[in-house]
């Protein structure tokens, strides 16, 4: 089995450097392809376990898996490029966010077609991609396709492609909500007189833990809330504060409004499709 990464952008190389680390496959069969000849040539002396391709007419007609990496916006144009040296037995695995199994079908001229929606924590092993296989695809395909995405973490399959949308808004997204509420804990500490290391520390040791809690334990995180809050505490105060402010609504708003543009631009995609 031949794999072709095309885009070497940050998700791209995350797959690749990951897959390479693996030793699902050989050198010689992984490689990569960015349209940047300079990019081309800074991951030819990195040499980070794959092969670097300097066109698409000398590794596209002979791979079985491609990888499509690339920014929603380069997607026609790629496509319109790639056809031609496509066949009915090219498995496509795509990450391009809002961009439809049935557009990239339509683009490319081919059934075996995945979308996926990793998220970025698979830059460093604990990523969670949830994916979606046209129905063409086989159970050994399937298998495959597995490994090449749990090379960066956890894989969930999904029913439709609204759960790809929606889980753009949970995972894809996610840890941008998380960042935004660890940048706001780390104000509050800088605020309270901590220096910026000291908030750092105390910030990324908390999340840290109260993961690895969670991970390792059945309770909820509302049972886990209620260990840590004693009535008329610190922590009470915290969460009634919290709750006052209806931060869990927003939060819940957040998540949607994430889903509903990942639907939006799916949409467009889809129209713009048409159109040609």
């Amino acid at each position: 089995m031949k794999v072709l990464v095309i885009g070497a952008g940050n998700m791209g190389l995350t797959y690749a450097k990951s897959i390479a680390k693996s030793g699902y496959l050989e050198r010689e069969d992984l490689l990569v392809y960015d349209k940047s000849a300079d990019l081309r040539d800074t991951l030819k002396k990195a040499d980070d376990g794959f092969e670097v391709a300097d066109t698409l007419e000398e590794s596209l007609p002979f791979v079985d898996i491609i990888f499509l990496a690339v920014k929603p916006y380069h997607n026609d144009g790629l496509m319109s490029e790639m056809i031609e040296m496509m066949d009915d037995q090219k498995l496509v695995i795509s990450i391009m966010a809002g961009v439809t199994i049935e557009t990239i079908q339509q683009g490319l001229g081919i059934k075996k077609v995945v979308r996926a929606m990793p998220n970025l924590p698979a830059q460093v092993g604990k990523g969670m991609t949830s994916y979606l296989a046209a129905p063409e695809i086989s159970r050994i395909e399937l298998w495959m396709v597995e490994d090449l995405l749990n090379s960066t973490g956890k894989s969930v399959r999904v029913d439709s492609q609204m759960f790809i949308d929606a889980s753009t808004g949970i995972s894809g997204s996610g840890p941008a909500y998380v960042f935004y509420f660890m940048e706001s804990m780390m104000e509050a500490a800088k605020s309270m007189g901590f220096s910026d290391n000291d908030s750092k520390v105390l910030v990324s040791s908390t999340f840290e833990g109260a993961i690895e809690l969670f991970n390792k334990n059945k309770l909820s995180p509302n049972g886990w809330m209620k260990r840590v809050a004693s009535k008329g505490g610190t922590t009470q105060a915290a969460l009634d504060s919290l709750d006052d402010n209806n931060v869990k609504d927003l939060i819940h708003d957040a998540a949607y409004a994430a889903f509903n543009r990942a639907v939006e631009l799916g949409k467009v995609e889809e129209q713009e499709a048409v159109e040609k």
